[in-house]
């Protein structure tokens, strides 16, 4: 099926990180939402293996402001054994943004296994969008800021023109037998699928309030997930 739908929402939040990953201690955010983080706002509310969301545009209601805080991070990741935090607790100081509101618009695209229209899923997004449900707690880059969502109404973005730069598009998980690096399992299946990360970037304007996603790079994306997509 190659059936699409548009959906809309509104989000909002008192804090938010998108972190630069060029910055490899200090966490700094990115003036603006990156559109995986959009992406990941969206599947917070509403989520099924049949479809993914492509972010279209997003609109900048409030580009909100910078302020640093000094953070408690864990300096090791998890793993199968327990972390100890009192031995592992680092302090360290992060540039984020403060009062932060957008708007994303996305289509719903259906994978080839989906069965049912796409109205469905449409209808069902909406649905959640407009009881304040979701499957997990919505976040705007970190989970310790989360995002509150309602309809997107008619509200115009103010007129904010703005060169951003390099920013983060999506990251794609490129099956590799030779790359153990991480593993990805997709559903319905046993064994997890072994392989790698590779991030994709572009060149973000902001015109007239709203910052357009190069769909492009949708099918580069999905080019390098190959078979995983």
């Amino acid at each position: 099926m190659n059936e699409t739908a548009k959906v809309r929402v509104k989000v909002w939040g008192d804090y938010a990180l998108f972190s630069r990953p060029e910055f490899k201690v200090e966490r700094v955010s990115y003036p603006v939402i990156t559109p995986s983080a959009a992406r990941g706002v969206l599947e917070a509310i509403f989520w099924k293996p049949e479809f993914r969301y492509q972010i279209t545009r997003i609109g900048i209601l409030k580009p909100g402001r910078q302020t640093s805080i000094l953070r408690n991070e864990i300096g090791s990741r998890q793993g199968k054994n327990p972390i100890v935090v009192e031995r592992d607790r680092q302090q360290r100081t992060s540039l984020i943004l403060k009062d932060v509101a957008y708007i994303i618009e996305a289509d719903i695209y259906l994978r080839p296994h989906a069965t049912d229209p796409v109205y469905k899923y449409t209808d069902q997004f909406r649905r959640r969008v407009e009881r304040g449900q979701y499957h997990h707690t919505p976040y705007l880059g970190t989970r310790e800021f989360a995002a509150f969502f309602e309809p997107a109404s008619d509200e115009i973005p103010p007129p904010l023109n703005l060169d951003v730069g390099t920013i983060l598009f999506d990251i794609a998980f490129v099956a590799d037998k030779k790359r153990k690096e991480l593993t990805f399992k997709r559903p319905g299946e046993e064994r997890p699928i072994p392989g790698y990360v590779q991030a994709l970037f572009f060149h973000a304007r902001i015109a007239n309030g709203w910052l357009d996603v190069p769909q492009e790079l949708y099918r580069e994306l999905r080019k390098l997930e190959a078979a995983n997509a």
